[in-house]
């Protein structure tokens, strides 16, 4: 009679040599005392907003737009995108039809344009609104 291979134990077993993992490669031991290489520092760090300097933001549950030093940033239903000035045609700005909202509208360089809505809650929010951003936006572009 021939003997017959033991039972598998539990699971699938180790896969087949072709699909194994291969080892981890050889690594050298560090050298103790070795002085760390020198990091570069990052090509263009972003721009952080100046200290004191005038900002705007208008949020409601779903959507924000603010407008800082370094730039206008829009956030709409939590995916949320920047524009620096170096980027910046021009930044526009009216209520909505209904009087109910801000609608923010930044013209990239290359005439792309992304807009933002703002619900005002009360609706008196609105007509604060309008003269910080013109305020704001006159501190950062004041040709447009």
């Amino acid at each position: 009679m021939t003997q017959q291979p033991p039972p598998p134990g539990p699971g699938f077993g180790p896969p087949p040599p072709q699909y194994a993992p291969a080892p981890p490669p050889y690594a050298a031991p560090q050298q103790p005392y070795a002085q760390a290489p020198q990091q570069q520092p990052y090509a263009q760090a972003p721009p952080q907003p100046a200290a004191g300097g005038p900002d705007f933001l208008a949020v409601d549950k779903r959507n924000a737009v603010v407008v800082d030093a370094s730039g206008v940033a829009f956030e709409s239903s939590g995916l949320s995108i920047e524009f620096r000035w170096p980027e910046i045609r021009s930044v526009h700005y009216q209520a909505s039809p209904s009087g109910k909202a801000l609608m923010v509208a930044v013209v990239h360089m290359d005439g792309r344009f992304c807009e933002c809505v703002v619900e005002a809650k009360p609706r008196s929010r609105l007509q604060e609104w309008f003269p910080q951003l013109a305020w704001v936006l006159g501190h950062y572009r004041p040709a447009g």
